[in-house]
């Protein structure tokens, strides 16, 4: 992926933007990550078979989850701690 392109991805998905140019499973795996973030009392098994029509099989669909999971963890205690991020250049 050329610079300016991977640019524009950055700068959709750090805004927000639903509609970033990304391929069906990165879509997927995104997606999940999100209704997990936010809504996780939400899920369902239907969140999961998204997933497996994406193309991820089982191991890729517990590192997504377990990953999803651990930030949200390491997040809380740190927001539980009061732990203010670090700025970084300024």
């Amino acid at each position: 992926m050329n610079p300016e392109k991977q640019e524009r991805l950055l700068s959709d998905l750090t805004s927000g933007a639903s509609e970033a140019a990304l391929e069906p499973p990165d879509r997927a795996m995104l997606d999940y990550a999100r209704k997990l973030t936010l809504t996780p009392c939400e899920m369902t098994a239907a969140d999961v078979e998204a997933l497996r029509r994406a193309g991820f099989e089982d191991r890729g669909i517990h590192d997504i989850c377990a990953i999803v999971g651990y930030f949200a963890f390491v997040n809380r205690i740190a927001d539980g701690l009061g732990v203010e991020l670090e700025r970084s250049g300024a």
